[in-house]
């Protein structure tokens, strides 16, 4: 018996997306965000197809159309949503013997933090709606996507804030965190991140909002330049961990710094946890988050470099920021073999 969770960059079928409405906290600038996600949806539907689920279809399904949208790659599942995260209540597919499985762990809204009751469900009714092939195993643990990166070879990078939360499975310490690891995803080895936060992350510091592991042992992380800035010190303290870190076969990683855009902030002067590592992977290019930023072509270089041969497509993200997310957070991959 194998189980293994397989890299972000391996085939997919399509991507999951929920649809920001006017029951979600996007209510009061809905017009600013739903032309993102109307980008990040034709973008993808480029190369694969698109879940996509939304409280009123007709609705959705009339916004895409007028955005000239091509939908035949595009698949509408009614349903009520709290939110539009994806990454964190979408399922989470691991290969058993080679099949496919979708695991349905809980979403508490990141720690009770907020309302959940609508998208800890979202996976249930899509496969009841007969949107997957293969089963939903459901899962009596809290566990988020952002929270864990993989690649595909039984390496699991994550932070201890996160999995540690004592809002998510309080039960749980270390060690049975990567005891359960290993028996539900196939983790074979778990490189914690002790260091490294945004502010303004509602996640406790997931790890695609920090540092990705990227094909042939290579990590992209977030970096911090700028001595005077809150992050310094602890991104700084990160980079040594990444550092420190073994490849599977002995060697240390290739490390990609990604660069550090300038400092957002929302009409209350709280500041909003913008970042480059926020990439999703499709097959056949990489989409990465941009913020009118000078950097953003720097950052779009950098991801480029460690994605030879998949185009890198720029998605301006600066209205995600306003809900505390961004790019890779508001989609979730399923790879070959899940769609119906």
């Amino acid at each position: 018996m194998t189980i293994r969770l397989p890299a972000e960059w391996e085939a997919q079928d399509g991507v999951l997306l929920a649809w920001p409405h006017e029951g979600t906290d996007w209510a009061y600038m809905l017009d600013d965000v739903r032309p993102v996600f109307a980008e990040i949806i034709r973008q993808i539907s480029r190369f694969e197809r698109i879940l996509l689920t939304a409280p009123c279809s007709a609705e959705a399904r009339d916004y895409l159309a007028a955005a000239d949208i091509d939908m035949t790659n595009v698949s509408i599942f009614e349903m009520p949503n709290n939110d539009t995260w994806a990454r964190d209540f979408g399922p989470i597919t691991v290969m058993f013997n080679g099949q496919p499985v979708l695991l349905d762990f809980g979403f508490n809204g990141w720690g009770l933090k907020f309302p959940a009751n609508h998208d800890n469900l979202i996976n249930k009714r899509l496969s009841e709606q007969g949107a997957f092939k293969p089963n939903l195993k459901t899962i009596g643990l809290v566990m988020e996507g952002g929270s864990l990166e993989t690649d595909g070879l039984g390496t699991i990078l994550t932070t201890a804030e996160c999995l540690l939360s004592p809002n998510r499975n309080p039960q749980l310490d270390k060690k049975e965190i990567e005891q359960a690891l290993a028996s539900l995803v196939g983790a074979r080895r778990v490189l914690w991140l002790n260091h490294g936060y945004l502010a303004g992350d509602d996640t406790d510091s997931h790890v695609d909002t920090l540092a990705r592991i990227c094909p042939d042992n290579v990590i992209a992380y977030v970096a911090c330049d700028d001595q005077r800035d809150e992050h310094f010190q602890q991104l700084k303290l990160m980079e040594e961990e990444l550092k420190a870190f073994r490849a599977p076969d002995g060697s240390p990683y290739r490390l990609v710094p990604l660069p550090w855009p300038k400092a957002r902030f929302d009409e209350m002067a709280h500041r909003l946890p913008a970042t480059y590592a926020n990439f999703l992977v499709i097959n056949g290019a990489v989409l990465v988050p941009t913020y009118r930023d000078e950097k953003d072509a720097l950052a779009l270089e950098r991801i480029g470099q460690a994605f030879h041969g998949r185009e890198i497509i720029g998605i301006d993200c600066l209205p995600l920021l306003d809900q505390h997310g961004s790019l890779h957070c508001v989609t979730m991959q399923l790879p070959a073999g899940v769609l119906a």
